[in-house]
């Protein structure tokens, strides 16, 4: 049985790592100043982030609707037998739906609700494409996922909750609240939403090996095969800070950087780094 897997754009994945595993990735919509993009294909976040300055408003994001996802399954089932689709949380977009009902009236789709977001998605496609690899049919890649999607471990720190606030997902007084004490929120996703965990106070750096440490303190339940450090847009100083505490707490088998995409980095801001990986 020769199966495709497929996800939408929020699995952040990077390019070369799309292009190894041969996954078709469906683009979200992101809005500013009127004009309409393509995530990952018609803008950048370093592009976005500079409309969002130049206007003044921030960026929306919409979901890949039900005929985007007949065109592109539709299409995919001429060369394969079945495809697998992952989504980002269904608590925190229409695509999941979307795409169930593009899937139900195609045949042969089996879409994968990942609850999360980010490259919390992007370990589960990863895990597809080794399963698929192996020759496991669709329906129990998709049972094993569905299963497995419990263990992810997902989170980000921000440098700013402003992104957060003026897309609803904060309250006015929280972010002005952290702001005024410079603190940089933990930002965690559970049963399919984000919610605010700790609070770290200091220069965005300190914070980030503060907060990779916390993570990862209890190393014997950590699945230590691999790990993503995901970040909006921080500079080399942060990154290298994550990589250090994570190669000097845990023995990750894969340490893989990856740039968060627009619809990601449009709702958390620059200044934010993330790592996600999977409890035993």
């Amino acid at each position: 049985m020769k199966i495709k897997i497929t996800a939408d754009s929020t699995c952040d994945l990077s390019p070369e790592l799309v292009e190894k595993n041969n996954i078709t990735l469906t683009p979200l919509t992101v809005s500013c100043a009127g004009e309409s993009y393509r995530d990952g294909v018609d803008i950048t976040p370093d592009e976005l982030y500079e409309k969002i300055a130049q206007c003044g408003e921030l960026g929306s994001t919409a979901a890949v609707n039900v005929q985007d996802y007949l065109d592109v399954f539709g299409g995919l089932l001429k060369e394969y037998d079945a495809i697998v689709h992952f989504t980002i949380s269904s608590q925190m977009s229409a695509c999941y739906q979307n795409a169930c009902i593009a899937g139900e009236e195609l045949g042969n789709v089996y879409v994968v609700d990942s609850r999360n977001l980010s490259t919390g998605i992007g370990h589960l496609v990863l895990d597809a494409c080794e399963l698929a690899e192996k020759g496991v049919e669709a329906a129990e890649i998709k049972r094993i996922l569905d299963k497995k999607k419990e263990k992810l471990d997902v989170s980000f720190v921000v440098d700013t909750l402003d992104y957060l606030r003026r897309g609803g997902r904060c309250t006015a007084l929280a972010a002005m609240g952290a702001n005024l004490l410079k603190l940089h929120p933990c930002i965690y996703v559970k049963d399919g939403e984000m919610g605010v965990g700790k609070k770290y106070r200091g220069k965005l750096a300190v914070c980030i090996e503060n907060y990779v440490r916390d993570r990862l303190a209890d190393v014997s339940s950590i699945d230590t095969r691999r790990i993503f450090i995901t970040d909006s847009g921080v500079d080399e100083a942060c990154r290298d800070v994550a990589e250090r505490v994570v190669r000097e707490l845990a023995p990750f088998e894969e340490v893989i950087h990856t740039r968060a995409g627009c619809t990601v980095s449009s709702h958390c801001g620059p200044g934010t780094l993330g790592v996600l990986f999977y409890r035993k």
